[in-house]
């Protein structure tokens, strides 16, 4: 929602005098109705990204400017694109695994701090938030089970847990800082976490609130026995994600 500080008594005055009122939007600053920059780190594959999501009116131009005053993305829509604008932008950086970019080179890449994300609406008023990252990374959800057995450590193990409906997926609740990688020793809140599974093209996806540390996958859903791929990931209060994934295998 777009913020307009304008007081009403202010503007009931313009309304109802004949006087020529000074313009009540001139010193308006315009937000972007969403905007988010955000770490993932992927404990199981080892690998980290940032992510955006940015959404408001539409606009012509938008560039995101890094803690250090750089600017580390520019898009500028042309031609018959510039005339419609955009709306919507969600992306993620590539994901290199730590042998090729290892976690502390990558957050030297994007210090934590105050970045600037601003732009241009197709009316040609500025728009602009302030977004803040930090380096702090949930520890990777712990003590994950499947019905009660102990999930593996990846989809590669030769040991993934057999299991029949019902399928019950629980875990430990995350209250502190990743451990190695980011800013570690650190109290976390838990925002919420993500419940993924998929096998082939059927997938399915929940939010689940930050003291739900458990899901039951619906029957109904798992209509196929063999390998079930699923993934948790917890988000912390400062939106960064940790995410683990293994498999089961339903008989």
């Amino acid at each position: 929602m777009i913020k307009r500080n304008v007081s009403l008594a202010a503007s009931l005055s313009c309304a109802m005098s004949l006087a020529i009122c000074p313009d009540a939007y001139a010193d308006e600053e315009l937000e972007w109705d969403e905007a988010e920059l955000f770490f993932e780190l992927n404990d199981t594959d080892g690998d980290l990204g940032l992510h955006a999501n940015i959404d408001g009116e539409p606009w012509k131009w938008l560039e995101i400017e890094s803690a250090r005053g750089r600017t580390i993305l520019n898009i500028r829509a042309r031609y018959g694109l510039r005339r419609q604008g955009m709306t919507q932008l969600a992306w993620e950086s590539a994901e290199p695994p730590f042998d090729e970019l290892d976690p502390a080179d990558f957050f030297r890449r994007f210090p934590e701090g105050i970045y600037e994300i601003s732009g241009m609406t197709l009316e040609g008023e500025e728009v602009e938030s302030e977004v803040e990252i930090s380096h702090v990374l949930a520890a990777p959800p712990g003590n994950i089970t499947v019905n009660g057995q102990t999930a593996a450590d990846s989809c590669d193990s030769p040991m993934l847990p057999a299991v029949t409906t019902p399928v019950v997926i629980d875990w430990d609740p995350v209250t502190e800082s990743h451990p190695e990688i980011g800013m570690a020793g650190v109290d976390v809140e838990i925002a919420r976490y993500q419940f993924f599974v998929e096998r082939d093209e059927v997938k399915l996806g929940v939010d689940l609130s930050p003291d739900v540390t458990g899901f039951a996958i619906p029957d109904a859903f798992l209509d196929d026995i063999g390998v079930w791929k699923y993934e948790i990931i917890a988000r912390t209060e400062g939106g960064n994600n940790t995410a683990v994934e293994t498999c089961f295998i339903l008989q």
